[in-house]
């Protein structure tokens, strides 16, 4: 028994966190304000490399969400490894929620690639978001580049946040887009900061996100009652290399749909980078 600790402590001299040891690994990596709580995971497979997929959650969300952690393990179920994190001011990272942005999401986002970037195991990098979580994935793709971001797939974008800020209209709360107080209070109680309000009215979603030109999957709902159908599908016109799944009688958080809804993603992941093309999953 001592030997075999002493051989897997061997193992993990020299790797980062000793990431290749280990299946899953929990760990804290430097965010823009503080540490983040996340989440590495091999693939069920045995592969001594594998693609990673960095996986975004969205507005007062966390790493935890079903429709998140079921993605993870249908990609990890078709070879592809994920890593998967908390944002600043959510579930268990440092940070105060009041002082989130998606300016400082995106430096989140950042650090948690440049992590990614540097594990001796991952042949390649790619990235989903969910909702805000699909904005920050579309603008921090943009920034690295198809060189450095292999693929993104955008679920129910919220590229609607530039509108409803420079209107004053956040979740249903009326606010002076021209004189923003220092916070607002949402129906749940949940106290949204003045740096958000501001930042996101001018915020060029789009014309950021066309830069990337790798292959990006956007799959949105037409009964999405929170981030209309109408956004996802803006994004076409600012993408060279994107395709669109429409799903109907589905919402926001695809609730009770999660695993056919994952299918779709982890699919398109598996055929854009893995040689699993024509392998069917259940």
């Amino acid at each position: 028994m001592r030997k075999l600790l002493f051989a897997v402590i061997a193992a993990c001299v020299g790797l980062t966190g000793c990431a290749t040891a280990q299946a899953r690994q929990e760990m804290t990596l430097p965010g823009a304000n503080g540490k983040l709580a996340a989440v590495l995971e091999a693939p069920n497979h045995q592969q001594k490399t594998y693609p990673l997929v960095i996986i975004l959650h969205g507005f007062n969300a966390s790493k935890e969400m079903y429709l998140l952690t079921e993605l993870a393990e249908q990609l990890r179920a078709r070879g592809i490894g994920t890593l998967m994190f908390d944002f600043n001011g959510h579930g268990k990272s440092d940070g105060s929620f009041l002082d989130m942005t998606v300016l400082n999401e995106l430096e989140d986002a950042r650090k948690v690639y440049a992590y990614a970037s540097e594990l001796p195991q991952v042949s390649s990098v790619s990235m989903v978001g969910h909702s805000m979580g699909g904005v920050v994935t579309s603008m921090l793709a943009a920034e690295l580049g198809e060189q450095k971001i292999k693929a993104i797939a955008l679920m129910a974008p919220a590229g609607e946040l530039p509108d409803d800020t420079s209107k004053g209209d956040l979740f249903g709360v009326r606010y002076d887009p021209k004189n923003v107080p220092e916070y607002i209070t949402l129906g749940n109680g949940l106290k949204v900061g003045r740096s958000f309000l501001e930042t996101t009215q001018d915020l060029p979603i789009y014309e950021t996100a066309a830069r990337y030109t790798g292959p990006v999957l956007i799959v949105h709902s037409e009964d999405d009652q929170l981030v209309p159908y109408k956004y996802g599908v803006r994004f076409l016109d600012f993408y060279k290399n994107a395709q669109l799944e429409t799903l109907h009688g589905i919402d926001h958080n695809a609730t009770k749909h999660e695993a056919e809804v994952d299918k779709i993603v982890a699919d398109f992941f598996a055929e854009q980078l893995t040689a699993t093309k024509n392998k069917s999953y259940n």
